[in-house]
């Protein structure tokens, strides 16, 4: 049984920016990543999926998208950062669904309160050299800070650690100054 274009919608707003963490992975580059996904959708609906199709033929096709992308670039395909923990693609899925909603609680914080986040939790950057960037008090700087990891605490206890104790961290500051560039 073919997919309605109502079916097709629902599955790209519920899985657009977990394929495009997944994209990131591999590509590097937040336009690329986009791009790909987006044509990925396009081949979708295209093809006439089956309702049989889904989540993971997503993410196998954003897969092989992003590896033609860097072979027509001549670029070598990298392994994503998560293989090197021997993910399988089942927990790579979760791990980019897992991005995507702490992309999401994020965004939702105030602008300036985002701003210092990713300076202190993607950047590394210390609460004094913070307060000197931004012409900010360091106690200011701790209390907002502080402040947006209590929101994203109360957006669900898996996200939090994210935040705190990995590198993927980085690839949202890569977002942020992507979404800098257009703001």
């Amino acid at each position: 049984m073919k997919m309605s274009s109502r079916d097709i919608e629902a599955l790209f707003r519920m899985h657009y920016r977990p394929l495009c963490m997944y994209a990131l992975h591999y590509l590097e580059d937040i336009d690329a990543a986009e791009d790909a996904v987006q044509e990925v959708f396009i081949k979708f609906w295209e093809t006439g999926p089956s309702t049989d199709s889904g989540k993971a033929y997503l993410y196998t096709m954003t897969r092989n998208r992003c590896i033609d992308i860097l072979r027509r670039t001549n670029r070598i395909v990298p392994i994503p950062q998560d293989a090197s923990e021997d993910l399988s693609d089942e927990q790579l899925t979760e791990r980019s669904e897992l991005e995507a909603r702490l992309w999401m609680s994020v965004n939702r914080l105030p602008r300036k309160r985002r701003e210092l986040l990713i300076m202190s939790k993607g950047e590394g950057l210390k609460y004094e050299e913070i307060a000197e960037r931004t012409g900010l008090s360091v106690n200011t700087v701790r209390n907002q800070i502080s402040r947006a990891l209590r929101t994203l605490r109360a957006s669900g206890n898996d996200i939090l650690p994210m935040v705190l104790f990995t590198g993927l961290f980085v690839l949202m500051v890569k977002r942020a100054l992507y979404e800098r560039r257009y703001s």
